[in-house]
This record gives C-alpha cells, sequence and structure tokens, in this order.
C-alpha cells in the first residue's frame, strides 16, 4: 500500500511541518514579543504599598515626609495645559516604573505606580517581594540613581531642589 499514496511526505511529513510551525511560534513568542515571557519583563514593579508590610518605619516615613509620595499629584494639577508629549516627560519622574516592563501605563491601568514610590530608587520589586531575598532590589541608593530625574535642565525647568541627599525614608 506504501506504493500508492500520492504525499511522499505521509504523515510524517505533517508531523514534522507541524512540530516545526510550533517550535517557531515558541521561539517568536519567547524572543521577539516583550513582556513577562521575555527576560527583561521578569523584573517589574508591584508599588508601594506591597513593600508596606515587611518595612514598615520606611513606608511610613516615605508617606509622611516625602514628596515623593504624592508626586503625581502636581501631574494631576497641571495636566489639561499639557501635550501627550510633555505628560510623558512628567511620568518619567511623578510615577514608578514609566516606560520600563511591568511599570506605570496610566492611572486607569497601573494606579498602584502613580507616585515616585520606593521602586523609582530601589528598582523593580517583584522578585524581592515574592522571595523576600535582599540581593534582588537595590539597598544602596547612588547618585547616578537620583541624577535620573534630579538633573540641571529639570532644576531649572521646574525649581526644585537638584538633589536631596537626605532620601525618601
Amino acid at each position: 500500500m506504501r506504493g500508492n499514496r500520492q504525499n511522499k511526505g505521509g504523515t510524517g511529513g505533517l508531523i514534522r511541518g507541524f512540530a516545526i510551525a510550533v517550535l517557531a511560534t515558541v521561539t517568536a513568542v519567547t524572543f521577539c514579543i516583550p513582556g513577562p515571557l521575555h527576560g527583561a519583563g521578569a523584573e517589574t514593579y508591584v508599588g508601594s504599598a506591597t513593600c508596606q508590610p515587611c518595612h514598615v518605619q520606611e513606608f511610613s516615613n516615605y508617606a509622611k515626609y516625602s514628596r515623593k509620595s504624592h508626586s503625581y499629584q502636581s501631574v494631576q494639577r497641571m495636566e489639561k495645559g499639557l501635550s501627550n508629549e510633555e505628560l510623558r516627560e512628567c511620568y518619567a519622574c511623578h510615577t514608578t516604573g514609566y516606560g520600563r516592563p511591568g511599570g506605570f501605563v496610566s492611572i486607569e491601568k497601573t494606579p498602584g505606580l502613580r507616585d515616585a514610590g520606593c521602586e523609582v530608587c530601589h528598582g523593580p520589586g517583584k522578585e524581592h517581594s515574592e522571595t523576600q531575598d535582599p540581593k534582588l532590589i537595590q539597598r544602596k541608593v547612588t547618585v547616578e540613581t537620583c541624577q535620573n530625574c534630579h538633573i540641571q535642565e529639570r532644576v531649572q525647568k521646574f525649581r526644585y531642589r537638584p538633589l536631596l541627599h537626605g532620601g525618601a525614608h
């Protein structure tokens, strides 16, 4: 009966073709699409409220004394007069993780990341919050971290302090 088949590849050819298609799809999803499946997507933000249960005093000081804890309010006060491009510039410093995997997207989609929270200085906290491993969070904040927002150009434009060495907590 083998000699009577029209399709010389037979069932083996179909299975091989299907396997190649599945492999190509998995490869594309894993390496080409950004997000949680991609390596960089694993370092996502969880919001300052996630930090509170383990870091009670630090969170209390942040909420009570740091202007960062309500930094989005200044964006809300000014947003009606700003273009979309100007708003995006504000989000970079007045929200947590804007433009990064798992970071602030919008007030509707990611309200827990609306202010400049703990992770602005300490980095994405998802892995740390799940394991409590101190190696998975930036414990010592560097001047370079602060200078992402506190730079001369912004200081002159918005008249705020160039760098606060005291930190948020």
